[in-house]
């Protein structure tokens, strides 16, 4: 049987299992003696469960249920399901994602890959760097997904400018190894922001929407803890994939020759390449800097302290501040913006509803009196070892999101692991952000993630290349997800994690 095949077979049971399922529960006796929403609210989030998983149908439509499904079941109203599906998440999602429409509009993103692939050498190896570095970067920004299909084509060019300075033998094995340092590098990669990746955003909003009496975890917050260990994991993954896949000795100026006619390509950099340049820099600085900054001995007021109510700001109010600043400076030709409705209308609203989604299972789950039955049926692992738990947590959860959408595994476990944090006491940071790494590191399957669908789609990988090399970095990304959160969260997040707050 063909893999289309199977995953057709796959999406048809999904189809009709997901309300099968959520049938069952609603006929059972109650899970909570007289509290039959409980039942309810568990179908629900089965039912989508089943669907987003199988992705039977759209996964922004199926996140679209609890709008019907909530009312009719007596689990919320319609007005208040339907209040989850916008809030300050979503715009900062919003703007971001239009600062980097502005930056594929005008080309920027390619000279920014291009600059640091030229400077990187010739040397097999230092290519393969330069590619997972640019990479990496991008993708901490714009979708993983352009990112990779940006970088795609310019590893195709290359490995053929090779092909008259490599035996064939070789070539073949440092294009498997090229190809997946751009999938695993964009995944890297995304992890460091925010904005990087659906699961980390989700992160965010079901932590202040869940612990809305925490302080709030900013965009630098985020990033001073992710991108230390986006960056050490980088590294790691390439010194790895040198190991396999590098021929040890030099092969001559086709690589920099390569990137070089690319970049001639572009010509000089142009006006509206400066302006977003300038607004995407403006752009991170400003998140960077609105919430005061404690680093050791050096302590940096946030610039939303010249206003007389800095609560009043968030990372959203940044994002959007920034997109319509696109939409009002002139190009250079003087007959357009620099960024237009024409090229906004790209923005992935199938991920804003995907987003919503979640939020609004979330909140089904605290109201329901879900949340609290889960806890008390997880109070059994209250006797084991936490370091074992959040093992144990960033093991499942990397190797189910292989099969799933990991924007899907991540709006499903990210409510039940919160309220199991409360269950044993801890920190819900200890429990989330494993959980949020977790869902962005799967680099087994093609399905796994579109960067790995995508570089699987050149035609010069096997499913066994990705597999066997997937499955080492896996375990490394559990081990080393489990390590980092556990000595260098409380440090870096500045908590107690193994204690309520």
């Amino acid at each position: 049987m063909t893999a289309s095949r199977m995953e057709n077979g796959a999406r048809v049971v999904g189809l009709w299992l997901g309300p099968a399922i959520a049938a069952v529960l609603l006929l059972i006796p109650d899970l909570e003696p007289g509290n039959p929403v409980v039942n309810r609210m568990a179908a629900v989030a089965l039912w989508m469960a089943v669907w987003w998983m199988a992705e039977s149908v759209p996964l922004a439509i199926t996140s679209l249920l609890p709008i019907v499904l909530f009312p009719v079941l007596g689990i919320m109203n319609g007005k208040t399901a339907s209040q989850q599906y916008i809030n300050d998440i979503i715009f900062l999602f919003l703007g971001g994602f239009i600062v980097a429409l502005a930056m594929e509009k005008w080309h920027l993103h390619k000279r920014i890959a291009l600059n640091i692939l030229v400077r990187v050498g010739n040397h097999p190896r230092g290519v393969l760097l330069g590619f997972m570095g640019a990479t990496w970067f991008l993708s901490m920004w714009i979708s993983n997904t352009a990112t990779t299909m940006m970088m795609v084509p310019i590893a195709l060019a290359l490995i053929v400018n090779l092909g008259d300075l490599m035996e064939k033998v070789h070539l073949d094995r440092y294009a498997v190894g090229l190809f997946l340092g751009i999938a695993y590098s964009a995944s890297i990669g995304g992890i460091a922001t925010l904005v990087g990746t659906p699961p980390n955003l989700l992160f965010s909003r079901f932590y202040s929407e869940l612990f809305p009496n925490l302080p709030e975890l900013t965009f630098a917050d985020w990033m001073i803890f992710a991108l230390p260990f986006s960056t050490v994991f980088l590294l790691l993954v390439w010194r790895f994939l040198c190991m396999l896949f590098t021929p040890k000795h030099h092969e001559g100026e086709a690589a920099g020759a390569t990137f070089r006619k690319y970049l001639d390509e572009l010509g000089a950099i142009r006006y509206e390449e400066k302006v977003v340049a300038v607004c995407f820099s403006l752009l991170a600085l400003l998140w960077l800097t609105r919430r005061p900054l404690d680093i050791g001995m050096v302590k940096l007021p946030g610039w939303s302290q010249l206003f007389a109510n800095p609560g009043f700001f968030n990372d959203g109010t940044v994002s959007i501040l920034l997109a319509v600043i696109l939409f009002l400076i002139p190009d250079r030709n003087g007959d357009g913006k620099i960024m237009d409705w024409k090229t906004a209308k790209k923005l992935p609203w199938d991920i804003v509803l995907l987003f919503g989604g979640g939020f609004a299972l979330a909140k089904g789950f605290i109201e329901s009196g879900l949340s609290e039955w889960v806890a008390q049926r997880m109070a059994g692992a209250e006797a084991w070892p936490l370091f074992l738990v959040v093992f144990l947590i960033c093991f499942t959860i990397t190797f189910l999101t292989e099969l799933t959408s990991n924007t899907a595994t991540t709006q499903i476990f990210l409510p039940l692991l919160a309220t199991f944090a409360v269950t044993l006491e801890v920190h819900p940071i200890l429990m989330m952000v494993p959980t949020t790494l977790a869902c962005s590191f799967a680099f087994m399957l093609p399905v796994a993630t579109p960067p790995n669908a995508i570089v699987f789609g050149s035609g010069l990988l096997r499913i066994s290349d990705m597999a066997r090399t997937g499955l080492a970095i896996n375990l490394l990304g559990i081990v080393m997800i489990t390590l980092y959160t556990w000595f260098f969260g409380p440090v870096l997040f500045g908590v107690d994690l193994t204690a309520a707050p």
